[in-house]
Order: structure tokens, then C-alpha cells, then sequence
């Protein structure tokens, strides 16, 4: 039987939210959820609001979350797609070469890809977003387009085996479309693990 698993991308600084979410929702679908980073250690997440009256971001601290494995282990065929999470997190990651050689294996094999907020900057980075329509937080317009994609402010934007959100609230809207790609590609390898 195929594995059932589905990476999570984080590293310190993950937006709380956009990261249990996922985390939560795929453990009720029945697959079980990895969580990636530079190291296998615990990572402090954020939270991130606009207060009213300011016009940046107030960030405190949220959870914390256990990677089950570093971006080095990562063998992506074990896995039916992945994750890049929102947050600060994205702007020190992006920079890891294991993690690019995985963002850039699920691109090239049209597996399912989500992104929110700040995640769009790991994909950006792996030149994997040209001519892409995504969504993400409108802050990180410019990282999207600078790199060749297509900037859409809506709650969910899929563009084949790629599906974005802009914030966490965009949650209930963006996240139930990649589960459902997940899905068929499980059904899809338990298809050909029958023959």
C-alpha cells in the first residue's frame, strides 16, 4: 500500500495558524502530516495580526511545532504533495538547497503543491512560479511577480496541482482544494499499486 503522507514546510517564525490548520485537516483525511525544516527540533511559531490604527504587522509568539525531519532526509516520492507554510519563516528557508531540490521535484511532476501568505517566497525562489497564478499575502505581491507569477487577491486560486491562499483566514476556502488533489493522487498510486 502507498504511503499516505504529506509534507509540511516550516522553520522558525511559521505562522501559527497557517501551519496547524493543515496540520489538523489532514490527519482527519487520513493522511498523515510531516513536518519538514532545516533541523529536526522544536520551532517556535508567530502570530501575526494587523492591529487597527497600525499599518504593520504585530507578531507574538505562538505554538510550537516538532519537525519530524530535516529538508536533507526528504525523499519526495514518499510523499503525495506539500506544504509551504506562512510566516517569517520563508524568508531564511528559501535559501536551503535541499529544500529547493524538493520544491523543485513536486513542480516539475505537477504533484499537489499548496501555499500561503509568505510560502509563495520558497517557490519564488525555486523559480518555479513563472507565468503560475497564485495568491498570497499582498505584501509579498512583489517577491511573486518579480520572479515571473501571476499575483491573484482572492482566497483560493488553483492553477493545476497548485493551489494559494492569501492569509490564514483564507483557510476554509483554500485548503479543502489541495486535500482533494492529495486524494486522487493517493487513489491514483493505490490504482497502480493494485495492477
Amino acid at each position: 500500500m502507498p504511503a499516505s503522507k504529506a509534507l509540511l514546510i516550516v522553520g522558525d517564525a511559521s505562522e501559527t495558524l497557517d501551519t496547524l490548520y493543515p496540520y489538523y485537516r489532514l490527519q482527519e483525511e487520513g493522511i498523515e502530516p510531516v513536518v519538514a525544516a532545516p533541523e529536526r527540533r522544536r520551532y517556535q511559531m508567530v502570530m501575526h495580526e494587523i492591529k487597527p490604527g497600525w499599518t504593520i504587522t504585530k507578531e507574538w509568539e505562538g505554538y510550537t511545532i516538532e519537525a519530524d525531519i530535516t529538508f536533507a532526509e526528504i525523499e519526495p516520492e514518499a510523499y503525495l504533495g506539500i506544504f509551504f507554510s506562512g510566516g517569517r519563516a520563508p524568508e531564511y528557508i528559501r535559501e536551503d538547497p535541499d529544500l529547493i531540490r524538493v520544491t523543485q521535484w513536486f513542480f516539475d511532476r505537477d504533484r499537489p503543491i499548496a501555499s500561503v501568505c509568505h510560502g509563495v517566497e520558497i517557490p519564488a525562489r525555486a523559480d518555479r512560479v513563472r507565468g503560475r497564478r497564485m495568491a498570497t499575502v499582498a505584501k509579498c505581491q512583489f517577491d511573486l511577480e518579480v520572479c515571473g507569477g501571476i499575483y491573484v487577491d482572492e482566497p483560493c486560486v488553483v492553477d493545476r496541482n497548485l493551489v494559494s491562499g492569501r492569509t490564514y483566514r483564507d483557510n476554509g476556502r483554500y485548503l479543502r482544494p489541495w486535500i482533494d488533489l492529495l486524494l486522487a493522487e493517493r487513489a491514483e498510486r493505490e490504482g497502480r499499486a493494485d495492477r
